[in-house]
């Protein structure tokens, strides 16, 4: 018997009217939607694919190990995150060997920041694949802070802003442009870093991008810390018009 297709889709930054139609299709007609989420939580993607899965599609919850952020230099992360993927891989696989099409939502892209690649990197040379792309939050949040990113021969950079501060210091001095994922607990950081690299002018915080509860507001004007999960921060490029 034929396996089931394994689709990676991609449903966007939060709004559900920024979901593609041919996500939007997916996930209506595949027999199996599969999701990541904490323990105790719907999950974001799930959240905002509410309304469109199939009535005849049963929903696969993978649930993650932790339930708090856990320092990525903790020894026993990267052992259970692995064991966790796999586990996952092998409940995929069980409905694809039965034959089942299985749609893995993914907040954004599957292959930005997503833990879909991990399921990818275990099935996507037994099994057919396809992704389908999707708006990343920076996307999103640039669109909602009406704030133009990037032109002409700009260097655009991508940074977590878990790295070390003098390395994103160095970072940021060799970019015209960039976005600082993965804030929280480093915000200070991330601002001090900015301020040594002469960014902290230009820099946006954005909050909650494209979601309820949005917030826009210059890094420099920000009291608070720490950072929710799903906040970035805006440097643009293109400094002056053409």
């Amino acid at each position: 018997m034929a396996t089931g297709t394994l689709y990676g889709v991609g449903v966007g930054p939060g709004d559900p009217e920024l979901m593609t139609l041919k996500a939007a299709r997916l996930i209506g007609s595949c027999p199996i939607v599969a999701y990541f989420a904490k323990r105790g939580r719907q999950g974001h993607a799930r959240r905002i694919v509410d309304g469109h899965i199939g009535p005849d599609s049963r929903e696969l919850r993978l649930e993650y190990p932790f339930t708090t952020e856990v320092p990525v230099d903790d020894p026993h992360y990267p052992r259970e995150l692995s064991a966790f993927y796999s586990r996952s891989a092998e409940e995929v696989a069980a409905e694809l060997d039965a034959g089942r099409d299985v749609a893995v939502i993914c907040e954004g892209d599957p292959f930005f920041y997503g833990s879909f690649m991990y399921l990818f990197d275990r099935l996507s040379k037994v099994y057919p694949t396809e992704i389908v792309p999707g708006i990343s939050g920076m996307h999103g949040c640039w669109a909602q802070a009406k704030t133009p990113i990037c032109h002409g021969d700009d260097v655009f950079s991508v940074l977590p802003g878990t790295m070390d501060g003098a390395l994103l210091t160095e970072r940021l001095k060799g970019s015209d442009a960039a976005v600082i994922m993965k804030i929280g607990r480093n915000l200070e950081k991330v601002r001090t870093a900015l301020a040594e690299a002469g960014l902290l002018d230009r820099a946006i915080y954005v909050e909650q991008g494209t979601m309820a509860g949005e917030r826009v507001e210059k890094l420099a004007d920000l009291a608070h810390a720490p950072a929710p999960y799903f906040s970035l921060i805006l440097v643009p490029g293109r400094q002056g018009l053409r």
